[in-house]
C-alpha cells in the first residue's frame, strides 16, 4: 500500500476527492487514502479467474444478481471505505441503496451476496480490519483468497498452506470454514459452484506447454 495523504478525513470527503476515471485504485483505511499498489501477474490472474466463474455461475442460473465495474463500500466506520477485489451485488437489495445510483456506492451488508478480497502484502487488512467491517455491516459471505499463503500462522496454520477462508454470517457473527488443495469451496452464495482451491491458484499462473 502506498499512503497518499497524511491528515484523516472522512469517507464523504474521500469520495469527493476520487480523481475520476482514476487508473489507480484508492482505499479508506483509518481516516486516511491509501494507493494500492498493482498486483503481480498471478495476483491479477486469480482475481480475473474467480470473477469470471462466479459471473458465469450468474448467467447459468439465470440469479437475480451481478458483479459491478465500477463501485465503493462504505462500512459502518466513518473512516473506511473499500474496493473489495470480487464483489457480488443483489439486484433487489439494491433498490433500497441510497447512494447506489448516483454514485456507485454500497452502504448495506444485505445489498452484497459475496465479497472477495485476494491477498497480497497487506494481508493484515483482510484479515483482521476487513473481517471485522463486512461483519458489522452484514455481508454474508466474505472469502479471503491467500494464494501465496501470506497470511499469519494464527490464520492458516503452521506451516503455512495456500489457503482460502470463508467466513459466512451467522447470527451476526462470522464462522469460518477454510480449504486448502484439492478441497472444494463451498458457498452460501453459490451451493452449486464447483471450484477447488487448485483450479483458483493454478489459474494464476501460466499454462506450460509440453516437451
Amino acid at each position: 500500500m502506498i499512503q497518499t495523504i497524511s491528515k484523516t478525513i472522512t469517507f464523504d470527503e474521500f469520495v469527493a476527492w476520487y480523481p475520476e476515471n482514476s487508473v489507480h485504485k484508492y482505499e479508506l483505511h483509518n481516516g486516511v487514502i491509501v494507493e494500492m499498489p498493482l498486483g503481480t501477474s498471478h495476483h491479477s490472474r486469480v482475481i480475473g479467474f474467480t470473477r469470471d466463474e462466479i459471473s458465469a455461475e450468474i448467467r447459468r442460473l439465470k440469479l437475480p444478481c451481478f458483479i459491478p465495474g465500477v463501485y465503493l463500500l462504505k462500512p459502518t466506520r466513518d473512516e473506511a471505505g473499500y474496493q473489495p477485489d470480487v464483489i457480488v451485488l443483489d439486484e433487489v437489495a439494491l433498490a433500497n441503496e441510497p447512494r447506489w445510483e448516483r454514485e456507485s456506492i454500497i452502504t448495506m451488508g444485505a445489498s452484497v451476496r459475496l465479497a472477495v478480497e485476494v491477498v497480497s502484502t497487506n494481508w493484515q487488512n483482510d484479515y483482521l480490519v476487513k473481517v471485522a467491517d463486512y461483519e458489522r455491516l452484514g455481508i454474508p459471505e466474505y472469502w479471503v483468497v491467500d494464494y501465496a499463503a501470506l497470511g499469519g500462522r494464527r490464520f492458516i496454520g503452521n506451516p503455512k498452506k495456500p489457503t482460502i477462508s470463508v467466513y459466512q454470517l451467522v447470527d451476526g457473527e462470522y464462522q469460518i470454514k477454510q480449504f486448502q488443495g484439492d478441497d472444494t469451496v463451498e458457498s452460501l452464495a453459490f451451493p452449486e459452484l464447483r471450484l477447488t482451491v487448485e483450479q483458483i491458484f493454478r489459474a494464476g499462473l501460466p499454462a506450460i506447454e509440453p516437451t
